[in-house]
C-alpha cells in the first residue's frame, strides 16, 4: 500500500540526518495521499540509520493505522491536524533543528531581515504561544496542531510555511514532503543567519518590503521567473 509514498517519506526523513537537522531520532517527516485520505509517517523512535520504506506506518486522518507493524511518530496528531486544516500541503515536517529551536525556546518570531529569508517566507516566520498546562496534559500533540493554526488566523501558512512552536521547535509543510524538507532546510539556515545578523547589530531592521516582495514572488506564483522553463 502507497509503496511509493513510503519510499520518497523514508528517504526525506534520512535526509533530514544527512542535512543536519537530526540527531538522534529528534525528527520526522510525513506526506498524504490526498486521493485515499491516508498519511505516511515516520515510526517513532527508530533510527535513520536502519530505517527502511516498509517501516513507514499508514494511518488514516483520524489517526488509525491501517498498514504497518511499528508505532507511528508520537507527532502523528500534529500532522494530522496540519493536513486536515492546511487542505492544500502534501508533507510536514518536525525538527529540532538548533538555530530554529533557539528561536522558538526565545519564544521570539524570526524576522525577515533579507533576501535569503525574502526568497522562501514572505514575512517573518510566527512563533507560536506558550500552551497551558491543560493543553500540554490533555491531548499535547493534538493541541500543538492546534496552537498552530491559532498562530496562522490571519495569515498564509502557504506563504510562510513555516511556524515556530514554543519552548518546541519548528515545524514546515509544502505541497510534497520534499518541498517540505527543503522548507526546513531553508528554515534552519535563515533562523541561523538572523541569529548571526542581530548578533551583529541588534537593532538592524526588516527587509524593504518592495525588495522582500521582489524576491518572494520571483520565486513564487503564477508569474515566478526563477530556474528554467518546465515546458
Amino acid at each position: 500500500m502507497l509503496e511509493e509514498l513510503k519510499a520518497r517519506v523514508c528517504k526525506q526523513n534520512v535526509l533530514l540526518k544527512e542535512s543536519g537537522l537530526v540527531v538522534l531520532t529528534w525528527g520526522n517527516v510525513s506526506a498524504i495521499d490526498r486521493n485515499s485520505g491516508l498519511v505516511v509517517i515516520k515510526p517513532s523512535g527508530v533510527s535513520y540509520d536502519t530505517m527502511k520504506p516498509e517501516d513507514m506506518v499508514v494511518v488514516d486522518l483520524d489517526g488509525n493505522v491501517v498498514e504497518g507493524s511499528l508505532k507511528p511518530s508520537s507527532d502523528l496528531p500534529t500532522h494530522l491536524y496540519l493536513y486536515r486544516n492546511f487542505t492544500e500541503i502534501g508533507g510536514v515536517v518536525h525538527t529540532h533543528s538548533t538555530y530554529a529551536t533557539a528561536w522558538a525556546q526565545s519564544g521570539k518570531a524570526i524576522p525577515p531581515l533579507g533576501t535569503t529569508h525574502a526568497d522562501a517566507f514572505f514575512g517573518g516566520v510566527p512563533c507560536a504561544r506558550k500552551l497551558t498546562e491543560a493543553e500540554v496534559k490533555g491531548e499535547y500533540e493534538l493541541n500543538t496542531g492546534k496552537v498552530i493554526g491559532e498562530t496562522f488566523e490571519g495569515k498564509d501558512p502557504y506563504a510562510i510555511p513555516a511556524v515556530l512552536v514554543q519552548s518546541h521547535g519548528p515545524f514546515t509543510w509544502g505541497k510534497t514532503c520534499e518541498k517540505a524538507v527543503e522548507n526546513a532546510i531553508t528554515l534552519e539556515e535563515v533562523a541561523k543567519t538572523a541569529y548571526l545578523t542581530l548578533s551583529i547589530d541588534g537593532k538592524t531592521p526588516d527587509v524593504d518590503e518592495y525588495l522582500l516582495n521582489k524576491h518572494y514572488y520571483r520565486k513564487h506564483g503564477k508569474n515566478a521567473s526563477y530556474g528554467q522553463n518546465k515546458n
